[in-house]
């Protein structure tokens, strides 16, 4: 089979197909042809070697994808040769075939393309646990999200918007304000020609947010603490400011300043909370990520959400697919298709 085997760290050109023997089913788990693979930032981050999720190389990167089930272990019940999947886990899904643990198998949703379905799970799971299981959201909540035209971020402007909530959503571009908006939000701000504290402040007559759900980290990490309103959440969900060169120990020191904290005797002044969520490290949790995923397929379901697919690329192409995420000019999720 064809796979990216990622062997060393660096730029997309480490990025290399190579022809592998079929992979083996072993107890408990599922082989499942792939047919669409969903692109994550964190791939972009274990391909530069800034990510301490990641496997030890050599490894297949990819963490989610959509295909159908070739085989199944005897001890594996409930599924079928055939039926149509989406596979989930920490690596593997960057090749024509992958194998999981079948409770890392989620099924597919019939209304859905291909592609909508290798840009769902991840990312509407991320966006539902930080935003419905660690905030608690509600409708009554008003709402930062940033960066939210990205694959997450879009997710959670769905995901808040079917809630009843009101929403704040930054972007860099003028054309990621307009997908914003159409997803529902009420207010996008385009944080490279607007301050989004000052606009948050007048648009709310000097108040703040209930809710934000936070993916750069330094100075963004803190104006956003600053806008909590009592009673306040922020959740973090990913760094992407991280920007350290081992070979450089300037970097070191702005990766260390970067990196989000509190002072909770500060925080006791409005009762606020500040979390983090890295949906990795529950997959394993299975009854958990069970009762996740059946409450956030549910809620999917009653109200007819989509998930957002900004672009779609070759197998062959996937150089040019992790360019485009690295540069932050995408928008929605990045699929990639066999």
């Amino acid at each position: 089979m064809r796979a990216y085997v990622l062997k060393k760290t660096g730029d997309v050109g480490v990025l290399k197909i190579s022809e592998l023997e079929q992979p083996s089913v072993g107890l408990g788990e599922v082989r499942v042809r792939v047919q669409s693979i969903g692109l994550n930032y964190a791939e972009i981050q274990s391909r530069k070697g800034l990510y301490g999720w990641a496997s030890k190389r050599p490894y297949i990167p990819g963490m989610e994808a959509f295909g159908i089930i070739e085989e199944i272990a005897e001890d594996v019940q409930g599924l079928q040769l055939g039926m149509s999947v989406i596979a989930i886990g920490q690596y593997g899904c960057y090749a024509e075939q992958v194998v999981v643990p079948s409770a890392q198998i989620l099924p597919a949703f019939e209304s859905f393309s291909p592609a909508e379905n290798a840009a769902y799970a991840i990312q509407f799971m991320t966006a539902w646990v930080a935003l419905v299981e660690v905030c608690r959201l509600r409708s009554s909540d008003r709402v930062l999200i940033q960066a939210a035209a990205g694959g997450v971020g879009t997710a959670a402007v769905i995901l808040a918007k079917a809630h009843g909530c009101e929403i704040f959503g930054t972007a860099s571009k003028d054309n990621k304000l307009d997908l914003i908006r159409s997803l529902g939000a009420d207010h996008a701000i385009n944080y490279e020609t607007t301050d989004f504290t000052d606009f948050i402040r007048k648009t709310t007559a000097g108040q703040g947010v209930d809710v934000v759900l936070e993916v750069v980290g330094g100075e963004v990490f803190q104006k956003s603490l600053a806008l909590l309103n009592p009673f306040g959440r922020l959740v973090v969900i990913g760094f992407a400011s991280l920007n350290l060169n081992k070979l450089n120990p300037l970097s070191w020191w702005k990766t260390w300043k970067a990196i989000p904290r509190v002072k909770i005797d500060a925080m006791a002044t409005g009762s606020q909370m500040v979390g983090a969520s890295h949906l990795g490290y529950l997959l394993k949790d299975t009854k958990r990520m069970s009762r996740v995923w059946n409450d956030l397929t549910n809620f999917t379901s009653k109200y007819g959400l989509r998930p957002v697919v900004g672009h779609e690329f070759k197998f062959e192409e996937m150089a040019v697919a992790h360019a485009l995420m690295e540069s932050r000019k995408s928008s929605g999720k990045i699929v990639v298709h066999i």
